[in-house]
């Protein structure tokens, strides 16, 4: 790998890249929570991942991977334990849509996050 510099008053700068930036960018709920999981418990492996440049892909994986997660146990939830009418009682459809979210998110946390 051949690195080039520039000069910046005085000082040659290696012009490093770095693609993990772009892809923060792309990050959701889950990815930001994986990632100050791993900064706050997983210190040494959040510190490789930064240097190899590797952290953005996998952050974007486990953003992605949460997702699809989140849409199949919901659709789950919604086969096991119906919602209620919206037009009938929207307060009831609410709180039991917010639980089925809330448990979803729990499931998620547990088997992708905090691993």
């Amino acid at each position: 790998m051949k690195l080039n510099y520039r000069n910046v008053n005085g000082y040659l700068l290696p012009e490093l890249e770095y693609k993990s930036g772009e892809q923060m960018t792309q990050l959701g709920k889950y990815g930001f929570l994986r990632r100050d999981y791993l900064k706050n418990h997983k210190r040494a492996k959040y510190q490789v991942m930064l240097l190899q440049d590797t952290i953005g892909e996998h952050l974007l994986e486990i953003d992605q991977a949460a997702r699809k997660r989140e849409e199949i146990i919901l659709r789950e939830m919604e086969k096991s334990d119906p919602l209620p009418e919206k037009g009938v009682d929207q307060m009831a459809w609410v709180r039991a849509a917010n639980k089925h979210r809330a448990i979803a998110e729990e499931i998620i946390l547990e088997e992708l996050i905090y691993v």
